[in-house]
C-alpha cells in the first residue's frame, strides 16, 4: 500500500492555479503595484469596518492573504530551527486534519486511533470514507492515556494508512515523551503516517527543547494558534513534516485557505513571543493549582500537560449529572461524547475556573 492516497499518486498534479501575488512577486523579484488581475474588492470604501474595527482592519480585509504564508513560516522557521520547506501554514489545525486524510487515504482505507481521542478526526475520517478503528485508553487510578503499544499492533494487524494520536492527549491531558513517540513510528507499517496532533505542544514542559520542531520522517506534525496563542476565532495553524508530505497536501489545499488577517495576527503575536511565555505560564499556574484543589477533595486528576484537567469520576452517570448540573449553573465543561470516556470531564484551566462557586456541583459531588 502506498503512503499516499492512489488518486494523487495516479497522475501527475494537479497544479495549483491560483499561487496569488505574494507568490509572483517573488518569483519575479519584483513589487506589483497594481492588481487588475485577481477581482478583489480592493475599491470597497469600507467605511463601517474601518468605524468599527480601525483602517489597517480594512485594509487587510480587501485583499487575498499570501497562500505561502511566508511571513508567519519564516517566524516558525527560526524559533523553531525547523527548516522552511517543513512548514505548512493552514486554517488551523482541524483544516491540517482534513488535508491529510485527503492526501494519505482513500475510501476504505483502514486508520487508527484512540477510543474517545479528539473526536473531529473520527468525524472527518467518516467523511472521507475511511475505515476507522479504536484501541482503548490506558485507563486506571490516576492514568488516562493513549496506548502506545496498542495502536502499533492493531496498525500493524490491519495494514493500516494512517494511525492519529494527539500528544499531549486530548481529553486526558497525557503527555508521551519524544523517544516514545519514535519508537511507536518506527512500529508503524513502512507505508502508514503517523498523524501527530499537537495542538497542546506549548503546554507541554520542554516545549522549547530543540526536538520541538524536528520533522521526523514518516510523521505530520499538527500545531495551532488557537491555544497559547489565543487565535482560535482566526483559524490558524502549521504542520511539521518532510517536503514530499507537504507537497502532497499541497496538491489539496485550498488556495486561500488563510485569511490575511489571521496571518497578520500570527505574525504579531510570533514576534512577541514573551506575551505567549507569559499566558503560558498562568495557565500552567492554574492548572496545578486547580488540580491540586481537586485532588485534594479526593478526585482523581490525571497528571496533564495541556491548558486543561480532566476528572475520571466513578462511572458516565456521575460524570452526566454533574455535567448537566454545573451547565444548569450557567457553567460549561467538556464530557467526551465517546461512551468508552463517559466517565470524564474536562475542564479549561481559565481564570474562571478557579472563582468561589465555578464549580460547586463537582465539589459537591466529591464531598459526596
Amino acid at each position: 500500500m502506498p503512503r499516499y492516497a492512489r488518486h494523487l499518486l495516479d497522475r501527475q498534479g494537479p497544479t495549483n492555479p491560483f499561487p496569488g501575488l505574494k507568490a509572483l512577486e517573488r518569483r519575479l523579484g519584483r513589487h506589483i503595484p497594481h492588481r487588475l488581475g485577481s477581482n478583489e474588492g480592493l475599491d470597497m470604501p469600507h467605511r463601517a469596518l474601518a468605524a468599527r474595527f480601525g483602517d489597517e482592519f480594512a485594509e487587510l480585509a480587501r485583499a487575498y492573504g499570501d497562500a505561502e504564508a511566508l511571513g508567519v513560516r519564516r517566524r516558525l522557521s527560526e524559533a523553531l530551527g525547523t527548516p522552511l520547506e517543513s512548514l505548512l501554514v493552514d486554517a488551523g489545525a482541524d483544516s491540517l486534519l482534513a488535508l491529510v486524510l485527503r492526501a494519505t487515504c482513500g475510501p476504505g482505507d483502514p486508520v487508527i486511533a484512540s477510543a474517545g481521542t479528539y473526536p473531529t478526526f473520527g468525524y472527518f475520517a467518516a467523511g472521507h470514507g475511511c475505515r476507522l478503528s479504536e484501541t482503548a485508553y490506558r485507563d486506571a487510578p490516576g492514568l488516562l492515556a493513549p496506548d502506545l503499544q496498542a495502536l502499533a499492533e492493531r496498525a500493524s494487524r490491519e495494514n493500516a494508512q494512517l494511525v492519529y494520536l494527539a500528544n499531549p492527549d486530548n481529553p486526558g491531558g497525557h503527555l508521551h515523551d519524544d523517544a516514545a513517540i519514535l519508537a511507536l513510528r518506527d512500529a508503524l507499517p513502512e507505508t502508514c503516517t503517523l498523524l501527530l496532533d499537537e495542538a497542546y505542544h506549548d503546554f507541554r514542559r520542554d516545549a522549547e527543547s530543540p526536538a520541538a520542531g524536528a520533522v521526523w520522517p514518516g510523521v505530520i506534525r499538527l500545531r495551532t494558534f488557537s491555544k497559547a496563542h489565543g487565535l482560535a476565532g482566526l483559524r490558524i495553524g502549521y504542520a511539521i513534516a518532510e517536503p514530499e508530505a507537504l507537497a502532497m497536501l499541497n496538491r489539496v489545499r485550498i488556495h486561500y485557505a488563510v485569511s490575511s488577517l489571521a496571518l497578520a495576527a500570527a505574525e504579531t503575536v510570533l514576534d512577541h513571543p514573551d506575551e505567549t511565555r507569559d499566558h503560558v505560564g498562568m495557565v500552567i499556574a492554574r492548572r496545578e493549582r486547580l488540580a491540586a484543589r481537586l485532588r485534594d477533595l479526593g478526585s482523581d486528576v490525571p497528571p496533564s500537560d495541556t491548558n486543561f484537567i480532566a476528572v475520571r469520576l466513578a462511572d458516565a452517570d456521575q460524570a452526566a449529572d454533574i455535567h448537566r448540573r454545573l451547565l444548569d449553573d450557567g457553567t460549561l465543561v467538556h464530557r467526551p461524547a465517546h461512551p468508552a470516556l463517559g466517565h470524564v470531564l474536562r475542564i479549561s484551566t481559565l481564570a474562571a475556573a478557579l472563582e468561589p462557586g465555578r464549580l460547586d456541583a463537582l465539589i459537591d459531588a466529591l464531598g459526596n
